[in-house]
């Protein structure tokens, strides 16, 4: 077996049953039986690993070319021996980067052939579910089909509600008491933004091969799974709506915060010139009496300097409240 192989079994009626190492041994014997199927768990192939995997079971060109490409769109491929749907697992914590994987899965004549790059365990964690429950897992490939998609859509729902707490939490931030560093305030809500779209990569695309997957006539898919894709497409739906929200208000947050800016900045250039109007006076004072004519009645008077200090003082106290008044200081 490949080493780039991390699982490989064959079902039986919806039961776990012990596999050839070879994959034409273990793919004729899936087919030999009734009810069962194969199912190959494969991680980030190279191109050579994947062409002995392709061969043993007849997967077209254009798929091979797609499954060697990692960032796929999210797509469904119809072929004449297979389909392709490409998925796009979502893993996010609150507090934490938007980490999006890449995920395919080949359906076809009792064999069900998955491939991922990158992403977390989400596969595994599908396929134990799926083995605890053989009813159905009788279904075949398409209960993993369905399994497989479920489960994606559902860390969907959980990234989404991750993201509304760190989007509330930035709110807060944004609204918060002067004093907070805004360039760094406004990296945050690029980085955001930033997120918001590598998740909407994910989920908008996947909306049309879901509702092909819920049409009729779609092979390889039995017709009575119709409804439970339906119910995945509507899961979706729900997410698209709730990221649009989100991006829609940071929008609005990002423009507040721009509004508060500008507002801090006419304040802090109202505080400048308030300050500058009152230095101005002793400037303008000290330099008439700097200009060193010979006859300025006022050189000769004995009080002329405290009486010129004084007025400097009395103008800069009076523009002082008056700035006070008006709030510019």
């Amino acid at each position: 077996m490949l080493s780039v192989i991390v699982d490989s079994a064959i079902y039986r009626d919806g039961r776990r049953t012990q596999t050839s190492p070879d994959l034409s041994e273990a793919l004729a014997e899936a087919r030999a039986g009734s009810g069962s199927f194969l199912w190959v768990g494969v991680r980030e192939p190279t191109p050579q690993e994947f062409d002995r995997i392709s061969r043993e079971f007849a997967l077209h060109p254009l798929a091979v070319e797609n499954a060697l490409q990692a960032r796929q769109r999210p797509k469904l491929e119809v072929y004449q021996d297979s389909l392709l749907l490409v998925l796009r697992p979502i893993a996010h914590e609150s507090g934490a980067r938007v980490r999006s994987g890449e995920l395919m899965l080949f359906v076809g004549d009792s064999f069900v052939l998955t491939i991922r790059h990158g992403g977390d365990g989400l596969l595994s964690r599908v396929r134990r579910g799926l083995e605890s429950d053989p009813l159905r897992l009788r279904h075949g490939p398409t209960a993993v089909l369905y399994a497989v998609s479920d489960a994606v859509v559902d860390e969907y729902v959980e990234a989404v509600a991750d993201l509304q707490v760190d989007l509330e939490e930035l709110e807060e931030e944004v609204f918060a008491p002067p004093g907070r560093d805004a360039k760094n305030v406004a990296s945050r809500i690029y980085a955001f933004k930033r997120q918001l779209v590598e998740f909407r990569r994910a989920t908008v695309p996947l909306g049309e091969p879901l509702s092909r997957l819920a049409a009729t006539g779609m092979p390889f898919v039995h017709d009575h799974s119709r409804p439970f894709f339906r119910d995945v497409a509507d899961h979706l739906s729900r997410v698209d709506e709730s990221v649009e929200g989100l991006d829609r208000l940071l929008s609005d947050i990002l423009s507040a915060h721009l509004a508060q800016m500008g507002v801090q900045q006419n304040d802090d250039m109202r505080k400048i010139s308030a300050w500058a109007a009152m230095a101005a006076v002793p400037t303008l004072l000290a330099g008439i009496y700097g200009m060193n004519f010979r006859n300025m009645p006022e050189l000769r008077w004995p009080w002329g300097y405290p009486g010129v200090l004084g007025l400097m003082l009395v103008v800069i106290l009076g523009l002082y409240r008056l700035f006070k008044r008006r709030s510019w200081l």
